[in-house]
């Protein structure tokens, strides 16, 4: 297979934020009379529109004000990033150079929006190594849908056949599988693999072994 194009999903992928949403989701859902456990914060990660609020209800009912809880997480968010700050995962600046040193495209393919994507990578250092920023507002249905994977191969103007896709969380994995675009999965929350069972095309333990495969 030629590689010509890098679809990355981003939260727990290239920087290491998924597991300060553990943290925020459980505190913006209690803040309003509501419990969440681990194992349903696991199940938000990449969970995009229209399926996250879905979610919700069946956890909470039809009076479950998703939009409300949402922005006060954001709002959490923010401040757990300004106060610890982001880290980039490790291997991430070695695999983007390795990239574009070698001609390979570099895109974005994440739930966060464009207006974050770009105030975190720019934040991290590494927003110039993408060709090309795609979110998953910028198409109909989030994941685990693979609208966001079949946009970006064509932001990027790359057959699928010569994309590979990279994850960290059963819902991306599932998007970037059903786009038809093979995938690299690299855990980061220590998923039960059962969930992505014969989506992926390779399992790593991070992006050093994506940059030895390529």
């Amino acid at each position: 297979m030629e590689i010509k194009a890098v679809l990355f999903d981003l939260d727990g992928t290239l920087i290491d934020t998924e597991k300060y949403y553990q943290i925020v989701w459980p505190k913006a859902v209690e803040h309003f009379g509501f419990s969440m456990t681990r194992e349903q914060a696991l199940q938000l990660r990449s969970l995009g529109r229209p399926f996250a609020p879905q979610r919700f209800r069946e956890w909470y009912g039809d009076d479950f004000n998703y939009s409300e809880v949402r922005e006060y997480r954001k709002k959490l968010f923010e401040e757990i990033v300004a106060k610890e700050g982001i880290e980039l995962k490790p291997g991430t600046k070695e695999i983007l150079t390795y990239l574009r040193e070698r001609g390979i495209l570099i895109s974005t393919a994440t739930a966060t929006d464009e207006e974050r994507t770009e105030r975190y990578l720019k934040k991290v250092g590494i927003f110039d190594y993408f060709d090309k920023i795609c979110c998953a507002t910028m198409v109909k249905e989030g994941k685990p849908k693979p609208d966001i994977y079949i946009y970006a191969s064509k932001q990027v103007g790359v057959p699928k056949e010569s994309c590979i896709a990279v994850e960290d969380a059963p819902n991306g994995v599932r998007a970037a599988a059903d786009s038809g675009i093979k995938t690299i999965y690299i855990p980061d929350q220590n998923d039960d693999e059962e969930e992505v069972k014969g989506l992926y095309y390779k399992k790593f333990n991070s992006l050093f072994e994506l940059k030895e495969f390529i």
